[in-house]
C-alpha cells in the first residue's frame, strides 16, 4: 500500500507538518501526565481509523513502559478495570471531542466537569489542545491513506 501522497516530501505538508509536530513539542511539555496522552492519542486514532497514528502511539507508549493489557482495553476502555478515574475522564473527553459530528451538543457538561475534578487548568488546556492535535493529525494520514506497521519509536525525532 502507496499512500496517496508523500507528506514528508511534499513541501507544502512538511511546513504545515513541522508546525503541527511543534505545537506537538509544547504538549508533551506540559503538565499532562505521558501516559495519559499516548491513550488520548490512541483513542482519537482508534476513532477516526487512523491506523497510522494507531500505529506509531501504541509502539510509543509501548516504549515507555505502557503494559499490553493496558493498550489492549482502549477501545473498551469503559468495562476496563486499569484505568485510573482520571485516565478515564480524559478517554471520555477525547471520545466526545472526536466525535462532535456525532453528539448534538458536543462534549458534554458532565464529561468536562469530571475531567476538571482529576485535571487542573493546564492540564485541561493541554488536553483539550492534544485532542485537537490528534484528530489533525488523523484527518491527514487517513485522507492521503498514509500506511501503517513501519513505525519505529523516535524515528520522527
Amino acid at each position: 500500500m502507496e499512500a496517496r501522497l508523500n507528506l514528508f516530501a511534499n513541501p507544502v505538508a512538511g511546513k504545515f507538518l513541522r508546525h503541527i509536530n511543534s505545537a506537538g513539542k509544547a504538549l508533551s511539555d506540559s503538565g499532562l501526565p505521558h501516559a495519559t496522552q499516548e491513550l488520548v492519542k490512541i483513542r482519537a486514532s482508534q476513532i477516526n481509523g487512523c491506523g497510522f497514528c494507531t500505529d506509531m502511539h501504541t509502539k510509543d507508549a509501548t516504549a515507555a513502559g505502557e503494559t499490553a493489557q493496558r493498550l489492549n482495553l482502549v477501545a473498551a476502555w469503559r468495562e476496563a478495570k486499569v484505568f485510573t478515574d482520571a485516565e478515564r475522564a480524559a478517554l471520555e473527553l477525547v471520545e466526545q471531542g472526536t466525535r462532535i459530528a456525532d453528539a448534538a451538543g458536543g462534549v458534554t457538561d458532565e464529561a468536562w466537569a469530571n475531567a476538571a475534578k482529576h485535571y487542573d487548568e493546564d492540564q485541561l488546556a493541554a488536553l483539550t489542545c492534544l485532542i485537537a492535535l490528534i484528530n489533525a493529525y488523523n484527518r491527514v494520514n487517513v485522507v492521503v491513506q498514509q500506511p501503517a506497521g513501519d513505525y519505529k519509536p523516535g524515528m520522527f525525532g
